[in-house]
């Protein structure tokens, strides 16, 4: 009797510690157990894209798990943002989301989600510069000069951009703004088409990332004039911020960063974070960043929450006030 007692409330406790187990540290232990899926809101091939690739790459290799990632693109990223929060928040499905996730509850209304609300912020992965660039062949040598240009004629110069509510776009309005001039917005659909009227002078100036911006820059066919991140590109060598034209303190930048659903365990999110700080170290994730002409953005999940709140608040006071509506 004696053993059958003491078997029972082995047996007992054993089964209490199963049950225990997802809510404390081994939740962490036993994650990942199957396939991890990134989604990307924009379309295979582009700078999103291209940086989940190498970043998932290196997370599937620390985590010994498949890293897939699926494109949803449309609505402004709007379709992929809502899949993520349709998800479980258990850390098997994630999202790299850049500006437009910061910038749509502004952007779209009514808001199609709340950031705090309905997403679980991993860790910021990376920065791409802005640029305002013009066709090789324009009157425009500098930043400076354009600005002129600009004063002395409000209104009059065409400013292209991949679309109504991009980061470009939202990125050269900014400028406008600090600068003190008006120029007038030509949305396209896309940066390429974009940056094809601009060599073909039928825009006068441009504003992209610095990936679209730079093979067309080395073929001679595009002059950058100014980075909008706060320090230099390699990729763009020899050309200047914005800060350093004469508008110090001015940065607009394409960033990166990894999300997930609201809810998700602390647990897992730490090994999330962990793991996503370790794959931007690396040198191939490094390489593509540097590629794109960009720079990682190691640090805590606490700076990527920061980051979210005062890029919302500082392009949802823009949206307002310039009556930016989406395409």
């Amino acid at each position: 009797m004696k053993k059958m007692f003491f078997r029972r409330h082995l047996l007992a406790a054993t089964g209490l510690l199963a049950i225990g187990m997802p809510f404390g540290a081994s939740a962490a232990d036993a994650y990942p157990s199957k396939p991890i899926k990134i989604i990307v809101g924009y379309s295979a091939g582009g700078a999103v894209d291209l940086i989940a690739r190498s970043v998932g790459q290196r997370m599937s290799t620390l985590l010994g798990q498949p890293v897939i990632v699926e494109n949803k693109p449309g609505a402004g990223t709007n379709i992929a943002v809502k899949a993520l929060i349709a998800s479980p928040p258990d850390g098997y499905t994630l999202m790299l989301a850049a500006n437009a996730l910061a910038v749509n509850p502004a952007l779209f209304q009514p808001a199609p989600y709340d950031l705090e609300r309905d997403l679980t912020p991993v860790s910021l992965v990376g920065r791409v510069p802005v640029v305002a660039a013009v066709r090789e062949g324009s009157e425009f040598k500098t930043l400076p000069q354009l600005v002129a240009a600009a004063k002395a004629k409000p209104d009059t110069l065409g400013v292209a951009t991949p679309g109504n509510g991009s980061t470009p776009h939202l990125a050269i309005e900014l400028f406008q703004h600090t600068a003190g001039v008006s120029m007038r917005h030509v949305p396209y659909k896309g940066g390429a088409q974009a940056l094809t009227d601009a060599v073909g002078g039928h825009v006068d100036v441009v504003a992209v990332n610095a990936l679209e911006a730079a093979p067309l820059a080395k073929g001679g066919k595009l002059r950058v004039l100014a980075l909008m991140s706060p320090e230099r590109a390699a990729v763009l060598p020899g050309v200047p911020t914005v800060a350093e034209s004469g508008y110090p303190g001015f940065e607009a930048s394409v960033w990166y960063g990894f999300v997930a659903p609201a809810g998700l365990p602390k647990p897992v999110l730490a090994k999330l974070h962990e793991t996503v700080q370790k794959a931007i170290e690396s040198p191939e994730v490094r390489d593509q960043l540097a590629a794109a002409g960009g720079v990682p953005l190691p640090g805590p999940t606490e700076r990527f929450d920061k980051l979210l709140k005062s890029e919302a608040a500082r392009y949802g006071k823009l949206i307002r006030e310039a009556g930016i509506k989406p395409d």
